[in-house]
């Protein structure tokens, strides 16, 4: 799945992410980045943000696979696959998000 898919899957599910009230930066590396604006309304998905409140830092191949169930946040987090920066806090909210 290339960024454009993932953005536009993201956009498609942007409402699942009202209540997050917070901006998260979804770094995928060489393939790009993502932004979440939770504190908007409707939520909004895009390429370009400001002063994100937490920053994933995943591969898209394991992103995709997080956001699809075949790949559990916390085991990610536990084998070095995502990593946080910024409020831990609205990461694990936006796992529970994520889930189908």
């Amino acid at each position: 799945m290339t960024l454009d898919q993932v953005e536009a899957q993201m956009k498609a599910r942007a409402m699942q992410f009202s209540g997050l009230n917070a901006r998260v930066k979804f770094d995928f590396g060489s393939a790009g980045s993502l932004f979440l604006d939770g504190k908007a309304s409707p939520p909004a998905v895009s390429r370009e943000g400001t002063d994100p409140d937490t920053t994933l830092i995943i591969s898209l191949p394991d992103f995709v696979k997080l956001s699809q169930g075949q790949l559990a946040p916390t085991m990610a987090f536990m084998m070095g696959k995502l990593k946080v920066q910024g409020n831990m806090g609205v990461a694990m909210k936006l796992s529970n998000m994520l889930e189908d």
